[in-house]
C-alpha cells in the first residue's frame, strides 16, 4: 500500500515508518521537526520506498499533495508530553484538534482511509479500571487536562466523519515506550529515568511514586498500528493499545535499576515543582484489550523487563554513559 504518516520524524512515527517500510510498503512522511528528530528517520533516508518532506500540517496544500498519493493516513503527529502540553495549551489544541479537522475534511474529499493516533489520557481522571474503549472520560478544571481534552475532541471529530462512511480506525496508546523516545524534562518517564541513570543522577520520582500505569514497547505498539490499519473489520472502531503489567512508577524506577544492574539512587519530588500548580496526576491507567485481541489478534509480546534491556542498552550506545554499576 501507499501510506503516509503525520509526524514521521517523532518516536512512535519513526518506528511506524520503518515497519510499513518492511512491509513492502511505499511511504511518505511529514513532520515539522519541532518535535520529531531527522536522526530517527536518518537510515530510511535512501530507502527508495520512503519519501520524507519536513513541513506543517498547517500547510493544506502540502498536506493535501502528499494525500492524493496515498491510499492510507496514519496520523500521528501531535504535541504530547505532560509538560509541553501544560506549558502551550493553545498550541496543544491547535495542533492535536485544529490540525486533525484539516486532515479529516481533506480525507473525505479524496475518500483515503485514517488512522488515528489517540491516548489513554482521554480517560482522565475514571477510576473505572480497567479502561474500555466506551467508558465514560472524567476531567478535573481546566489547565492540566489540555491534552485529553484535545485529543478527545479529536476522536469526536473522527467518529463524525467514521458514520459519514470515511474508513477510519482510533486507536488508544497506553504509555509507549523503547529506542528513540524524548528523554529530555518534556519526555516519558522510561526514558527520563534511564537518561539520569546513565547520566549518574538519582532517578527522580514525581510525587510519592505510587501511581500506576502500564508501559508499553514500541514494537508491539507499532504492530498493532499496522493491525490496526489494515484490517477493514476494525474500521469505524476505538481500540486500547497497551499492555496489561500493571506497575508503580516507585516499583518502574526500581525495576530499571534492577535490570540495568546500576546502582543509583531514587529522590522523590513533589508534582507542583515540576509541572506547576494545580497539576492532578492520575492514580491508575490499565486498559481493557479485549477489543484488540478480538478485532486484531493484539497480544504484547515483549516483557517489560525485556523493554526496558532493550532501551537502555540503545541509549547507551546513543548517548553513552554506564551509570556507575
Amino acid at each position: 500500500m501507499n501510506c503516509l504518516v503525520t509526524g514521521a520524524a517523532g518516536f512512535v512515527g519513526s518506528h511506524l515508518c520503518s515497519r510499513l517500510l518492511d512491509g513492502g510498503n511505499k511511504v511518505w512522511g511529514i513532520d515539522d521537526l519541532s518535535k520529531g528528530k531527522l536522526e530517527n528517520i536518518e537510515h530510511l533516508l535512501t530507502n527508495p520506498s520512503f519519501f520524507f518532506t519536513v513541513g506543517s500540517l498547517a500547510d493544506e496544500s502540502l498536506l493535501f499533495e502528499k494525500m492524493q498519493k496515498v491510499d492510507i493516513v496514519y496520523h500521528m503527529a501531535a504535541v504530547v508530553g505532560v509538560k509541553q502540553y501544560a506549558e502551550d495549551p493553545v498550541k496543544t489544541i491547535e495542533v492535536n484538534t485544529c490540525q486533525t479537522l484539516s486532515l479529516l475534511k481533506m480525507a473525505w474529499q479524496l475518500k483515503k482511509k485514517v488512522l488515528f493516533a489517540s491516548t489513554s489520557e482521554v480517560y482522565g481522571k475514571s477510576r473505572e479500571v480497567p479502561f474500555k474503549e466506551e467508558a465514560d472520560q472524567v476531567y478535573g478544571a481546566a489547565g492540566r487536562w489540555c491534552y485529553a481534552v484535545s485529543k478527545s475532541a479529536a476522536e469526536h471529530l473522527c467518529l463524525h466523519y467514521a458514520r459519514q462512511g470515511l474508513p477510519l480506525v482510533i486507536v488508544r496508546y497506553f504509555n509507549v515506550y523503547g529506542p528513540k523516545a524524548d528523554n529530555s524534562a518534556y519526555g516519558g518517564v522510561v526514558a527520563r529515568f534511564i537518561k539520569q541513570l546513565l547520566s549518574n543522577e538519582p532517578l527522580t520520582v514525581h510525587g510519592d511514586g505510587s501511581q500506576s500505569r502500564c508501559f508499553t514497547y514500541i514494537e508491539d505498539i507499532v504492530r498493532g498500528t499496522v493491525e490496526a490499519g489494515s484490517r477493514p473489520e476494525a474500521e469505524g472502531k476505538i481500540l486500547n493499545l497497551g499492555s496489561r503489567r500493571e506497575i508503580s512508577i516507585l516499583e518502574l524506577a526500581h525495576v530499571i535499576l534492577q535490570v540495568s544492574e546500576i546502582k543509583g539512587e531514587i529522590i522523590f519530588l513533589p508534582h507542583s515543582e515540576f509541572y506547576g500548580p494545580n497539576y492532578e496526576d492520575i492514580p491508575r491507567r490499565v486498559p481493557d484489550l479485549s477489543a484488540a485481541e478480538q478485532i486484531l489478534g493484539y497480544h504484547p509480546r515483549v516483557s517489560l523487563e525485556d523493554g526496558l534491556q532493550r532501551t537502555i542498552n540503545w541509549y547507551r550506545q546513543k548517548i553513552g554513559g554506564s551509570g556507575n554499576g
